[in-house]
């Protein structure tokens, strides 16, 4: 084996092996531990960041790993320059770091949420708005 190659295998190894990209992106996440098709709890956070293969986010505590989890993230864009949309992710909670926790992807979908007061607003207005009821947009 060459020697560029022996380096190159090393720094696979040693280096990140995440089969995905991560995108740092802080967002507005509301989340639920999952059981047996039941809310055990749930709450409120922000995505530290996100792949396509898994979420990285921040709830203010450890929830526990091995339990599946949903994820409603508030999208920073809007559907046709009109509608608010949020990524809803479901998964199994593979890491648990102080208040950070990581899930692995098993489904993910976007949706739209509703309009306050039928009037069109930015996503962080909605956010902003909502914050005070604990709540933004349809979360089923």
């Amino acid at each position: 084996m060459a020697w560029a190659e022996q380096v190159t295998e090393l720094e696979g190894i040693a280096g990140e092996r995440r089969g995905d990209r991560r995108y740092e992106i802080q967002l507005e996440t509301r989340w639920k531990l999952i059981r047996r098709r039941r809310v055990l709890d749930s709450g409120v956070g922000r995505t530290v960041d996100l792949s396509s293969g898994g979420v990285f986010f921040d709830c203010g505590r450890s929830l526990p790993v091995g339990l599946n989890a949903e994820l409603a993230i508030a999208w920073p864009v809007l559907l046709h320059n009109v509608a608010p949309l949020q990524l809803i992710v479901s998964g199994r909670i593979v890491r648990s770091t102080g208040s950070r926790n990581a899930i692995r992807i098993a489904q993910h979908e976007f949706r739209t949420m509703a309009i306050a007061n039928g009037v069109n607003r930015a996503p962080s207005a909605l956010l902003a708005n909502n914050a005070s009821s604990g709540s933004f947009g349809k979360f089923r």
